[in-house]
């Protein structure tokens, strides 16, 4: 790879939505990005339409695991090394599939992720700054919100 000049041209993107992010290997694998010679990385979550073809209602807590676990590979990723983070909302699993949480209920899971990414973790403070922009008195991190 370093002799083909395509790490001068390009950065890869790592994508994972899952809750139980294999934060080793992830580690591992920018390492060895890194020795190709690729100089920068992006990570890939998802806020939303990435627990199920069917899914109509957003499980916060799944993605904010998920972004908790970004965040913890970012701490042990050199600073110079990770270039950002792209926050995926899927709409759909294939052209032929029915669409899969729309916008409207996953924006309280979006407030979160984003809040939790900017603050660097998850606390009460985050949550009460998430109700207070939303103008919501309970949010539900771990239940899907009616």
């Amino acid at each position: 790879l370093p002799e083909s000049g395509v790490p001068q041209l390009v950065q890869p993107m790592i994508w994972d939505y899952t809750a139980d992010l294999d934060v080793e290997g992830k580690v591992q694998l920018i390492e060895k990005y890194h020795r190709c010679g690729f100089s920068k990385v992006w990570f890939a979550s998802a806020f939303k339409g990435a627990t199920g073809v069917n899914q109509s209602l957003t499980l916060i807590g799944h993605h904010l695991k998920n972004h908790l676990q970004w965040l913890e590979v970012a701490s042990r990723t050199p600073e110079d090394v990770l270039e950002g983070i792209a926050l995926t909302g899927w709409q759909r699993y294939d052209h032929f599939s029915v669409l899969c949480e729309l916008l409207p209920v996953a924006i309280p899971s979006l407030a979160v992720c984003l809040q939790a990414l900017k603050n660097g973790g998850y606390s009460e403070e985050v949550k009460e700054n998430v109700e207070k922009l939303l103008g919501m008195s309970n949010l539900q991190i771990d239940t899907f919100m009616r």
